[in-house]
């Protein structure tokens, strides 16, 4: 007996059509996932400095963003997925920065980038990730050009070098300081904010009257301290990283200059111990900060770092670190903006769609046009135990 609206034709077409579309799925297979991402993780990949002069900002900054995926995937991960960092060294070399990047992209098969240090190294490896679609994020860099040569790819936490030295030029300029010199990093990075800071300079009308160049592995600096003496400043602005900012306050603070100190963020990492090989020597030098004190408890970023520190039983305790959780915590937000069906490209429009927010409280803007996340610059003032007040 056949059904109502039915011969025996439709039914067997109806076989024939379901037979041949299960047939397609099988040849397709199921719909592939976006590459580092699986249905119980998410692997994320760095390049950044762990040995050598500089290595403090390396290993605290990849501190603070694993003290944060700790935390994150102890109460169930991203959307079901823990996250899964993997770092490689690249010492300061861009050459290895490139070399490391293309193995993240290529064999370690990550989703993201995360936690990359310095301007150099961040241009080494930003065309590679670029090339293969890969969102390049949080890199523990401000300089300008990064800013102002908008790319898709590249997402910023930390505020600009021009603005931590606009910060600084300008409140120079207020305090009638007119005349300044400039030690700098002799590098990429250290050459490119000596022409912010040449054109901030000369946009407040301040005048640079020296620009004192130094190597990254220098061990003396009596010949910068010397010409910094000789052109008799109001002040120094110190474009510099790592170990040779300790060499560069030890020789000019020996040399008798009274010329008051002034250095962006990546000056100083480990403030207590330079406090405590230079003798007192970091006293009064004047910083950039481009998060707040890592011991603000009254701020309630700073009071989930503080818990999640100690709950983890973690040493480390920096403003750099503290830039890393920071960091983390953004990147996870825009990865659970995206939900469950994560791909790289939704991950870049869930940041763009994020907006002005805050995340603890702490300001960022973020839009199409916009990465450069969070404006936060203050002024503070080492003590010579290395503690910092403003």
């Amino acid at each position: 007996m056949k059904c109502r609206g039915m011969d025996d034709r439709g039914i067997d077409r109806r076989v024939v059509l379901t037979t041949l579309a299960a047939a397609a799925l099988a040849v397709a297979g199921p719909a592939a996932a976006e590459t580092g991402v699986t249905d119980t993780r998410i692997k994320v990949g760095q390049s950044a400095v762990f040995t050598g002069p500089a290595k403090d900002f390396g290993v605290d900054y990849k501190a603070g963003i694993a003290l944060y995926f700790d935390k994150v995937n102890k109460t169930g991960g991203v959307q079901g997925r823990s996250l899964e960092l993997v770092s490689h060294d690249d010492a300061y070399d861009p050459k290895k920065t490139a070399e490391n990047t293309t193995r993240l992209i290529d064999e370690d098969k990550v989703f993201a980038l995360i936690g990359y240090v310095a301007t150099g190294n961040l241009i080494a490896a930003m065309p590679i990730a670029e090339k293969a679609g890969v969102p390049m994020f949080a890199p523990l860099v401000g300089t300008t050009s990064f800013r102002t040569n908008h790319n898709r790819y590249l997402f910023h936490v930390r505020a600009s070098y021009e603005t931590e030295l606009r910060k600084i030029v300008g409140h120079l300029a207020t305090l009638g300081i007119n005349n300044i010199a400039v030690i700098y990093q002799n590098s990429a990075f250290g050459k490119s904010n000596l022409d912010t800071c040449l054109q901030i300079a000369q946009g407040l009308k301040v005048k640079v009257v020296e620009t004192v160049p130094m190597e990254i592995a220098a061990t003396d600096a009596k010949a910068q301290s010397a010409a910094l003496t000789k052109a008799q400043p109001g002040a120094v602005v110190m474009i510099m990283a790592g170990k040779m900012v300790e060499v560069f306050l030890r020789d000019y603070r020996a040399s008798g200059s009274a010329a008051p100190l002034y250095t962006i963020s990546v000056g100083i990492t480990d403030a207590p111990g330079s406090a405590q090989r230079l003798n007192g020597g970091l006293e009064g030098l004047v910083t950039a900060s481009i998060v707040p004190s890592p011991q603000a408890s009254r701020l309630p970023i700073v009071v989930d770092y503080r818990k999640d520190r100690t709950d983890a039983g973690e040493k480390i305790d920096s403003y750099t670190m503290l830039e890393g959780y920071i960091a983390a915590r953004v990147f996870v937000e825009g990865l659970k903006r995206v939900g469950r069906n994560l791909t790289r490209e939704g991950f870049i429009k869930a940041m763009e769609d994020m907006g002005t927010t805050k995340i603890g409280d702490f300001p960022l803007q973020y839009g199409p046009n916009n990465h450069n996340g969070s404006n936060f610059v203050d002024l503070e003032m080492y003590t010579r135990t290395g503690s910092l007040r403003r």
